[in-house]
């Protein structure tokens, strides 16, 4: 199995006894000050998702929520747990989607390959994608038989606070900040400060999808991401979920040394200490 697979693939092998099939979906509400907050897409997988799907919810068991941090990474003995009470094993094959942008699938996808499991897929352009083909729906709610997932963590897949810090000065490591231009410029933020993490390259994470949802072509994509494939390279947004759907693309395009920065600037913006840059207009 790929590791981004199609609606076609996905229909043809829906009923395998070894895929464990899982709708990852958040929804972001706005507020009127321009803010905005996020709520599990349980009500939304409610009303209608891809039949044999489960849900996964990074509102609830998928992250930590004794912390600060939204979207915190718990340990990988609690996520392993998380995702064996969703019905995955060591054996089974997992495809992940979400309704908008493909990154929350991304981050379950890059946590999963976190603790050492290899086995999962992204549905290329999610629900969206299915739906448009008329492919059929469910409001049946999916659980299975609760399984064995073993832990062999891979910490070198998440970056922390202080492995940034470092990496500023360091000309090995390449940041990038995978948020929408007007964000790394510092002409909008939603965050503590405005700006960028000082000598990051902006490759926004959101046009990573072509018009359809759906991830661009392989070239494109290449040609967005054109650094050294075997530097130290740390991805990061806001809250560490665009930042997976690089780290993903990258990944696929043969990058070898590839982080995310999970807590990104919900954790970095809110220190002071931690430098910030904003352009200026030319």
């Amino acid at each position: 199995m790929d590791t981004l697979v199609t609606t076609e693939w996905l229909s043809q092998h829906l009923d395998d006894p070894d895929l464990v099939l899982l709708d990852c979906t958040v929804c972001t509400i706005p507020e009127d000050d321009g803010s905005f907050h996020n709520v599990s897409g349980r009500p939304d997988y409610d009303v209608g998702h891809i039949p044999n799907a489960g849900f996964a919810d990074l509102k609830g068991h998928l992250s930590d929520n004794t912390s600060p941090i939204e979207f915190a990474v718990p340990t990988p003995e609690q996520f392993c747990a998380a995702m064996g009470a969703l019905g995955v094993s060591d054996d089974s094959r997992v495809v992940l989607y979400d309704t908008n942008y493909t990154a929350w699938a991304a981050r379950v996808w890059w946590m999963l390959r976190w603790v050492g499991f290899d086995r999962a897929a992204i549905l290329d352009g999610g629900l969206g994608a299915w739906a448009a083909e008329a492919r059929p729906l469910s409001i049946e709610p999916v659980t299975r038989p609760v399984k064995q997932l073993t832990p062999t963590p891979r910490p070198e897949l998440i970056a922390d606070r202080d492995e940034v810090f470092a990496g500023i000065d360091d000309d090995a490591v390449c940041l990038i900040d995978t948020l929408p231009e007007e964000f790394y410029r510092g002409e909008m933020t939603i965050y503590a400060r405005p700006g960028h993490i000082p000598g990051a390259v902006n490759i926004d994470g959101l046009k990573l999808l072509d018009k359809t949802g759906r991830f661009r072509s392989d070239d494109e994509l290449a040609a967005m991401h054109n650094g050294d494939r075997n530097a130290r390279t740390i991805t990061y947004c806001g809250g560490g979920i665009v930042a997976s759907s690089n780290a993903f693309i990258m990944t696929r395009l043969g990058f070898s040394n590839v982080a995310v920065y999970t807590a990104s600037l919900q954790e970095w913006a809110s220190d002071p200490t931690n430098p910030m840059v904003v352009d200026t207009p030319k």
